[in-house]
């Protein structure tokens, strides 16, 4: 299927996927040995049956590179075909030097752009937009797009309001030129008016988050801008093959799905269940395993959406590879 674009610039898609995830399992019930909590009240709430937490040698370069690194050999193409790298991550150990160089390097892509994204749980969405308008514009040809997350190391692990959500874990797109677009025009936006919703407050380490009023913006506000992204791109609900959401909250993926009036057929990302909130990693992990489960075919149309700290958000209309 085309993806319509509103102007006469050259069209981008999706080549391949890659992901990582954590070898731990931390399940509902591990939780219960160290804080107020158990299963029927974690999956009731937010639907997660369990998180992958990741060891100390699971770092966000190697993770980050190992989904790259997927995400590429599926594209069939060599690393020097690449020439611009981007990361979106909200959990990086320092804030200098950006990750995405040395991942590049670690990857063998020969000097390419590279630089990191902070757009919170949007982050993948906003550098997959970004990949495409550089294609479009002539400044890339080929786009590795990795969102990356070690949350744990902001996560206070004894916490029930956030240990019990936040995970670890690595997903990982290329992009390249097409003829016929298969990457629809993104809609994104940001409320800042809310930015300190999700945050790590001064003098804390760990993160903390306004869960009633996050759960409210996303279930009153979000819809609309996914209704916008299918008519940028031309398409309606019975067009959607495929939706994934950010995967924060699965009452607030059903409830989504339920507002846009997807048919039956659609098949709903629900990979939060296994794999808890991933932030910036959860889309593309998310959309990799529909795949390789086959749940998801080649030529699919997928309802993306991408939202979280700041906040901010974003969605669009893709061809899956």
């Amino acid at each position: 299927m085309t993806i319509q674009l509103t102007t006469g610039a050259p069209g981008a898609r999706i080549l391949g996927f890659g992901s990582y995830r954590p070898r731990r399992r931390v399940t509902n019930d591990e939780l219960a040995q160290r804080m107020d909590t158990n299963d029927e009240w974690v999956q009731s709430r937010v639907g997660i049956a369990e998180r992958r937490w990741a060891e100390p040698d699971e770092t966000l370069v190697e993770m980050s590179v190992a989904a790259g690194g997927k995400a590429l050999a599926a594209s069939g193409l060599d690393a020097g075909e690449i020439d611009l790298v981007l990361l979106a991550t909200t959990s990086p150990p320092k804030a200098i030097p950006g990750l995405a160089p040395r991942i590049a390097h670690q990857i063998g892509v020969p000097r390419p752009g590279a630089f990191d994204v902070n757009a919170g749980c949007a982050g993948w969405c906003y550098a997959l937009s970004a990949a495409a308008d550089a294609i479009r514009s002539g400044s890339a040809r080929n786009v590795l797009v990795i969102g990356g997350e070690r949350l744990t190391d902001y996560t206070n692990l004894d916490d029930r309001a956030t240990a019990v959500i936040f995970a670890d874990g690595a997903g990982a797109a290329v992009v390249g030129p097409a003829d016929e677009p298969a990457i629809g025009p993104v809609v994104w936006g940001s409320d800042g008016d809310l930015h300190d919703a999700i945050a790590i407050p001064e003098n804390e380490t760990g993160m903390s988050m306004a869960g009633q009023a996050v759960y409210r913006w996303a279930t009153t506000k979000l819809t609309e801008t996914l209704v916008e992204a299918m008519r940028r791109a031309g398409v309606g609900p019975d067009d959607i093959d495929v939706f994934a959401p950010h995967q924060a909250n699965l009452r607030i993926i059903e409830l989504m799905a339920k507002r846009l009036k997807l048919p039956e057929r659609t098949v709903i990302a629900r990979d939060i269940v296994r794999s808890g909130n991933t932030s910036s990693a959860s889309v593309p992990l998310a959309l990799a395993a529909l795949l390789e489960s086959g749940e998801a075919k080649s030529g699919d149309v997928a309802l993306l959406l991408g939202y979280g700290a700041g906040l901010t958000f974003a969605g669009q209309v893709v061809v899956l590879p």
